[in-house]
């Protein structure tokens, strides 16, 4: 990243060397104002434009991150949590300078409860790491919730993430059961709990989940695990129109045949992956499938697909069973975002973000295809079909002003057809700063109610500025 490549905080913003003075008589080393630090900590990945914080600091506990706060709020200086970065909405991006809280080295799994399938984590342990623990504790279980990403668990609560294995298993709001977060004011709350169930006042937890850092810092997290499942089988078909491809899920789900992951990828999405990953699958509509259960119920499962998948067209019908075939099955779906800018090289990607009724996808995805001919802009489609959630990757010269312009323009018309069919700006990317506009034409006067809770916990708004919501 060169020198130009961060914007500048404001000149209104407080003054930064009184709080880095007394950060670091508390941190030592672990307080870093280096550019190189800063700068690896200045985005996400979405093209979004970095900005720097002032410093970053790398806590080891909830008393430090607590004294953090602490030290920020006296001096209304802006807090910037950070987990591995890998958002799209520019969540992390500091727009007013001031301390990036990295939580990558509060990496403890504090407890593993096997008899009652929860765990409770700090909140830079990655969902990767934490499946390896339970796989080498011999566990039997794992933590499902999938976003493609190896990303930490904290920040995949504070973006409610999802992906691919939603519709089997939930995103983060059905999987997190209770969590620990630091005020603005740096006092310490535990939400939530490991009860299955409460009617115990305010769902402050949830009230965290999908907060994006904006109400406080998530420092652990206490999430549901799922059985390792005893049969896994997954499968490929092409079909060949999006209508045709919708349907046989449609149809597939109202049948009754339970399915871990159903996803979807457009032509132009396939035509990438085949280059990218050196498949040979045809250059159509295709889903992928996966089946988790018992062997006979995953075998009957699949029997029960296929045919509904040949009644809609469906053609090419291919099946992984073995572990190294759907894990290179499954490693060209997550690589579909890299797999686009391979179709313009040096291009960055422009990444919107729906979800609409199932039963409303096909037409949702079909008007935004009919707009896109009219584009300039490559532009793949993919998503996950099975809760009615896409993203359509604009690539784009991130040199060229006129085509970011375009992809937004484009954008915000994707999200006035799904609000139109009942859907929502976002399926699992958050609103950061790329969709506070978005989020005021869904929730209206709701927005002002989200305004108030934010001025209501943190009245100097120091937490997470410029996100969420516009104080």
């Amino acid at each position: 990243m060169t020198d130009n490549a961060c914007a500048t905080k404001r000149s209104s913003d407080p003054d930064p060397a009184p709080v880095i003075g007394e950060l670091r008589s508390l941190l030592g080393d672990r307080i870093k104002t280096d550019e190189d630090i800063r700068e690896s900590h200045a985005g996400d990945a979405s093209y979004h434009k970095p900005m720097l914080p002032d410093a970053v600091v790398f806590p080891e506990c909830n008393g430090e991150v607590s004294k953090i706060v602490k030290l920020c709020a006296r001096y209304r200086t802006p807090v910037v949590p950070y987990g591995t970065g890998t958002a799209v909405e520019g969540g992390i991006v500091a727009v007013r300078g001031g301390v990036c809280i990295d939580l990558s080295r509060m990496k403890r799994v504090l407890r593993i409860g096997e008899a009652d399938l929860d765990a409770t984590v700090e909140a830079g342990v990655t969902r990767k790491q934490l499946n390896r623990h339970l796989e080498e504790a011999f566990t039997g279980l794992y933590f499902p919730v999938d976003p493609g990403a190896d990303a930490s668990l904290g920040g995949m609560a504070a973006t409610r993430a999802s992906g691919s294995a939603a519709v089997g298993y939930g995103t983060m709001r059905e999987n997190v059961l209770g969590l620990t977060a630091i005020l603005a004011d740096g006092s310490i709350i535990q939400a939530g709990g490991r009860a299955r169930k409460s009617s115990a006042g305010y769902d402050l937890a949830h009230l965290f989940v999908g907060s994006e850092g904006t109400l406080g810092v998530i420092t652990e997290v206490t999430l549901r695990l799922a059985r390792v499942p005893d049969a896994v089988s997954a499968a490929v078909c092409a079909f060949p129109d999006i209508s045709s491809a919708v349907d046989a899920v449609l149809e597939m789900t109202s049948a009754g045949i339970e399915m871990a992951r159903i996803e979807l990828l457009d032509d132009v999405q396939m035509g990438a992956i085949n280059a990218y990953s050196g498949f040979d699958y045809r250059v159509a509509p295709t889903l992928f499938f996966e089946f988790h259960g018992s062997e006979s119920s995953v075998a009957e499962r699949v029997a029960a697909a296929r045919p509904v998948a040949d009644r809609h067209g469906g053609e090419d019908f291919r099946r992984a069973n073995g572990q190294r075939e759907r894990d290179r099955l499954w490693q060209a779906r997550y690589d579909a975002y890299y797999a686009s800018q391979t179709m313009r090289p040096g291009s960055v990607g422009y990444v919107t973000d729906v979800c609409v009724p199932v039963s409303r996808l096909a037409d949702c995805i079909h008007r935004t295809k009919k707009e896109l001919k009219a584009s300039t802009l490559i532009a793949p489609l993919f998503g996950h079909v099975g809760d009615g959630n896409f993203h359509v990757v604009f690539l784009i010269d991130p040199d060229r002003p006129e085509e970011l312009a375009e992809a937004r323009e484009f954008g915000e018309r994707i999200v006035e057809f799904a609000l139109e069919m009942g859907g929502t700006c976002t399926g699992e990317h958050g609103i950061g700063m790329g969709k506070l506009a978005a989020l005021e034409q869904e929730h209206g006067e709701g927005v002002k109610v989200m305004r108030a809770i934010k001025k209501a916990l943190d009245p100097h708004n120091i937490m997470n500025p410029g996100k969420v919501v516009e104080i």
